[in-house]
């Protein structure tokens, strides 16, 4: 990791501070295929940190004793040795006061993770509320893991154990997210071509199949007011659905070649979409159009040569808690960091066999997956203005359509819409 390739354009980029290691433990034997990192997650309290370490194996580590480690013994720093220092937790007593790490075997290859943490006064969409065998509170912190054979399996953070298993995927679970407004509605991407909606207050019934892609879906994301999800997949597919009707709203059109990851900027206004035709857009969800185009091949190649093998397939894209900087991480072997109105990215960091990344609750730090192992890197620190405080503040509950009628001058109109 000590040297990586620089396009001319980058030349005079800072490079990223790292901040940490997780390094999955290997011996002589272990088999390269099947130890992929293909997710990584924070949880909504940035009480927790999973990831996965590659054959069926699942790490769940307490974030803050997880940094604070960082800090006592460097960079560097061994999964499996995490344990002699955190305190393991074999009671049920305390659980979220005194958090402990626990590794879960989940039985398959894991594909992806989401954490969910419930709230109690938001009511279940189900028919039958009489009876439950679950009774989700406000203490819950609950791991959704998607596996390789279709199967999505439910586990209790505090305690590592397996409350539910969800069986009616027939393909490789993809991706997985949760509402975010608490109401325990959890979404599944699969290569099976369809997206399962469960409700998990519902004992985890299966509510609605989202069909419309042709081929393999591979991510989705719920806007932060839970009303849209957006999901992508195989043959340029980007699509936005009405999570209150379960219908389809629109397609987006642009990308020339498989998409693969997608995210929501915090105030809904946003919405950034990663493909390996070597490009991050970012789009205004609500009209379907593209305001801003991160390339990571210069020259930006033809439609016919993007659309294939060239070397510069960006795997994951996520959007930070600013609202203002976006990390992408590519085949070139780079991690970038975007400012949203920047051509070209404020910082880099090297990454070999990059997979996926994902900024940490608070912001500050971006954790990225490779072989088994993650890396953190400090993120760019820039005091928002207050402009784009109150740009947020004002998309969070107002979308474009409304925006672009508000009396109010052109120009303010240009900004609060991202127009850059």
């Amino acid at each position: 990791m000590a040297s990586f390739p620089l396009n001319v354009n980058e030349k005079l980029i800072a490079r990223s501070r790292t901040v940490g290691e997780l390094l999955a433990p290997t011996s002589p034997f272990d088999k390269k295929c099947g130890r992929e990192n293909w997710t990584v997650a924070f949880a909504p309290d940035g009480s927790y940190f999973a990831w996965s370490q590659g054959h069926r194996i699942v790490k769940l580590v307490p974030w803050s004793q997880c940094l604070n480690n960082f800090l006592l013994h460097g960079t560097k720093n061994v999964a499996n040795s995490i344990s002699t220092r955190l305190p393991r937790q074999n009671s049920d007593s305390g659980q979220k006061n005194n958090p402990c790490e626990h590794i879960i075997d989940c039985g398959d290859i894991v594909w992806s993770l989401a954490f969910g943490s419930s709230v109690p006064e938001k009511q279940s969409r189900c028919v039958n509320i009489e009876w439950h065998r679950f009774k989700f509170g406000q203490d819950q912190l609950l791991l959704a893991t998607g596996l390789n054979n279709g199967r999505i399996k439910i586990w209790d953070v505090y305690t590592g154990k397996l409350l539910l298993n969800l069986m009616d995927h027939t393909e490789v679970v993809r991706d997985l997210t949760f509402a975010p407004d608490g109401s325990l509605i959890l979404v599944s991407a699969s290569r099976d071509k369809t997206l399962r909606v469960w409700d998990l207050k519902d004992d985890g019934n299966m509510m609605k199949v989202l069909r419309g892609h042709q081929n393999w879906v591979y991510g989705c994301a719920f806007s932060p007011d839970s009303s849209i999800l957006c999901s992508v997949g195989a043959s340029k597919a980007v699509f936005l659905w009405d999570m209150d009707k379960y219908s389809m709203i629109r397609k987006l059109e642009g990308h020339h070649n498989d998409v693969v990851a997608c995210e929501f900027s915090p105030d809904g206004a946003l919405l950034a979409t990663a493909s390996y035709d070597t490009r991050v857009y970012v789009w205004d969800p609500h009209i379907g159009v593209i305001l801003m185009e991160f390339g990571h091949l210069f020259p930006p190649p033809t439609p016919i040569f993007a659309g294939g093998a060239n070397d510069r397939w960006v795997r994951s894209v996520s959007f930070s808690h600013d609202g203002l900087h976006i990390a992408s991480l590519a085949d070139d072997k780079m991690v970038r960091f975007w400012r949203i109105d920047e051509e070209y990215p404020v910082q880099v960091a090297p990454l070999n066999n990059g997979l996926c990344c994902t900024f940490s609750t608070d912001g500050s730090v971006l954790a990225a997956g490779q072989d088994g192992s993650v890396y953190f890197w400090a993120t760019p620190r820039q005091v928002s203005s207050l402009q784009h405080l109150c740009r947020m503040a004002i998309r969070r509950v107002m979308p474009t359509g409304q925006v672009k009628n508000l009396p109010i001058p052109s120009k303010v109109v240009e900004f609060l819409c991202y127009q850059f």
